[in-house]
């Protein structure tokens, strides 16, 4: 049985060894609790057991758990210095089992692990049982929803250290815009400027899994509204966010968007 109210308790216990003052801790907290918010919403309108709604809420609350200790150790989210969640995985289910804090039950212990470890992986390969499958696609989706909210709300300097000016300068570099074009998510290696992070950002939505997920991006509007929070200056680098947002609502509107296997 999974008691989720007792999960966050320890979890927020967990938070206190970090300092919640700096903004990227705060960022990543209220992160958290917005995945958590997604995942059992996206769970619900899939009308999944009351287990699986716990479940994916239980996976979303604890996804980023190895992003505090990078943040303290690093200041930074860059996947070069650490990976976030093979690190959270190992925490959690290695040596210490810091997951017997957070759910006594063990049998879900191999589909935790295996959607933690995998959530940020470039894509998802290799899981064969249905059950995990479905929920590390589900964490993945909820964690790029609340990643529309993270890049409306939260500051451009945090997320890209630069101003919101330095970050609509510059031309998309030509391996993004290619990833782009396949309508793939960019290899972080071949980002080298912030517009090209921001790119990113909205190519990542060429990697979402369910219908409902894409509901909730076209009920928010997320795609247009990240991609009008930053003013590009150069007239190449406007016309191809315009043909990016474009081709994206067109792309989340396909059927099968729904069956990734």
């Amino acid at each position: 049985m999974i008691d989720i109210a007792h999960a966050k308790q320890e979890f927020e216990k967990y938070l206190d060894e970090y300092d919640r003052e700096d903004e990227q801790i705060r960022l990543k907290i209220v992160h958290t609790y917005g995945v958590v918010k997604y995942a059992g919403e996206i769970a619900r309108r899939m009308d999944c057991s009351g287990e699986d709604v716990e479940l994916a809420e239980l996976i979303g609350l604890l996804h980023d758990i190895g992003r505090f200790e990078q943040i303290r150790e690093f200041h930074s989210f860059e996947p070069g210095t650490m990976n976030h969640a093979v690190y959270g995985a190992e925490l959690l289910f290695g040596e210490k089992k810091l997951i017997r804090r957070f759910v006594e039950d063990d049998r879900f212990d191999e589909l935790i692990d295996a959607a933690i470890h995998r959530h940020s992986d470039f894509k998802l390969e290799g899981i064969h049982d249905a059950r995990t499958l479905f929920h590390a696609k589900l964490i993945r989706d909820a964690d790029k929803l609340d990643n529309c909210r993270v890049k409306l709300e939260e500051s451009i300097e945090a997320m890209l250290g630069a101003s919101a000016e330095k970050a609509g300068e510059g031309l998309i570099s030509p391996k993004v815009w290619e990833s782009c074009l396949r309508r793939e998510s960019v290899v972080s290696a071949d980002r080298r400027i912030p517009l090209d992070y921001w790119v990113s950002y909205l190519a990542q939505y060429y990697d979402i899994n369910f219908p409902e997920t894409c509901e909730i991006i076209d009920e928010e509007n997320y795609i247009t509204r990240v991609a009008e929070r930053i003013t590009y200056k150069e007239q190449d680098t406007r016309e191809k966010i315009r043909i990016l947002t474009e081709d994206l609502k067109r792309y989340l509107e396909m059927p099968a968007v729904s069956v990734k296997e």
